[in-house]
């Protein structure tokens, strides 16, 4: 049995301790790893009539070759969010140029026969592919093609729909509350407003999160559009409040204001997705415009998903890996792994494309006074989920 073992999208902590324990376990079994290098990148620049494309697409792992990788964060495999069922023009390998054609109107090429083919050509039997909801829609259509299939979802944004938890969202708080709470040294000593934007596209509960445990004055999520003009009413009435003269308040990078949109630029990527930021400097100068304020204005950004996991993110890549390959031994295809209700389980591999995971307003949040609100605590799940 060969096993190959990919990470597609951002990169968050966690990713190795999960790679090193599949490695493992699947030794353990007398099963071989390969890792496919760059995300489904590796799959789609592999030319299988080129050997020597292998060093740059293909590692084979063993449990000396990921001893340590644990010790630090990122991913050892490397990552891209590449998605061969639409690619475009220039992330086109010249090998596969004239074989597959562009239509539609953002002149991409389905390649995934290509993708198979490259399968078949390392001997793969079977694939655990490690992402968000991104990564893992195409790992939908590799199970749809016949290929066996066990998907580890991550993210800090912890939006992958079918689980309560990703790889990457403990860590992802633990360093915004860490970076909110070490900001409030110069914005109470310059007596201003601070508005520290974090990662979150389309789910707030990253900022939501890091905001209650950190005791900020303000968060505003992309669940919730917000009245700038009211904001800057309560952060200036936070401020006085304050006998350190100052105010915190924590923005998602997906976050709009009311009749506003969100804040993209750059080209769309290979899931239709353009680069978000810059939201909180807009507010933040909408905010001193109103209220004659100064601002503190951060981007905490990869900061965020930057060094070695926390020791939650290890208990849950390393138990997600166990459970992956157990699948395998099982004879189980088409599952991704999960926690629910506080327990290890598995859901079907499509569970992740069939809805989405946002934050539960109602429950969590105050949306006039732009702040985590918690109604009930009892039978909650960890994290509130």
């Amino acid at each position: 049995m060969r096993i190959g073992i990919l990470t597609g999208g951002g990169d968050v902590p966690g990713l190795n301790p999960c790679i090193k324990a599949v490695v493992n376990r699947a030794g353990d079994a007398g099963w071989d790893v390969v890792g496919i290098r760059r995300g489904w990148g590796g799959l789609l620049n592999f030319n299988p009539d080129d050997p020597a494309s292998a060093d740059e697409w293909i590692q084979p792992l063993t449990p000396a070759s990921v001893r340590t990788i644990d010790r630090y964060g990122g991913t050892h495999l490397h990552t891209s969010r590449t998605n061969p069922a639409r690619v475009g023009e220039a992330m086109m390998p010249e090998f596969l140029r004239g074989k597959f054609a562009f239509t539609g109107a953002k002149n991409t090429a389905d390649c995934t026969a290509h993708a198979l083919r490259v399968l078949e050509h390392l001997g793969i039997d079977a694939l655990i592919p490690i992402g968000g909801d991104d990564t893992l829609s195409f790992a939908v259509r590799m199970h749809k093609e016949g290929v066996r299939v066990v998907a580890i979802p991550k993210t800090m944004d912890n939006d992958v729909f079918g689980t309560d938890y990703c790889i990457g969202f403990s860590t992802a708080v633990t360093r915004s509350v860490e970076f909110i709470n070490s900001l409030r040294t110069p914005t109470g000593s310059h007596e201003r407003i601070a508005v520290v934007e974090l990662f979150g596209r389309n789910s707030g509960e990253t900022a939501l999160i890091s905001a209650y445990l950190a005791d900020v004055d303000r968060a505003l999520i992309s669940e919730v559009p917000f009245d700038v003009e009211r904001l800057a009413r309560q952060v200036a009435d936070d401020k006085r409040a304050n006998p350190s003269n100052y105010a915190m308040v924590v923005i998602s990078e997906g976050a709009s204001m009311l009749g506003g949109q969100v804040v993209e630029y750059g080209q769309e990527d290979a899931y239709g997705h353009k680069k978000l930021g810059g939201i909180g400097q807009i507010t933040g100068e909408a905010l001193k415009q109103l209220t004659g304020i100064d601002i503190v204005h951060q981007q905490i950004a990869y900061l965020m998903r930057a060094g070695a996991p926390d020791s939650l993110d290890r208990m849950v890549a390393i138990s997600y890996a166990n459970l992956a390959v157990d699948q395998l031994l099982q004879g189980h295809s088409g599952r991704m792994v999960a926690l629910q209700n506080g327990q290890y389980t598995t859901v079907p591999v499509d569970t992740c494309t069939q809805g989405l995971k946002r934050v539960d307003v109602n429950e969590l949040y105050d949306t006039e006074a732009y702040r985590p609100k918690v109604r009930h605590v009892l039978a909650k799940p960890m994290f509130l989920y």
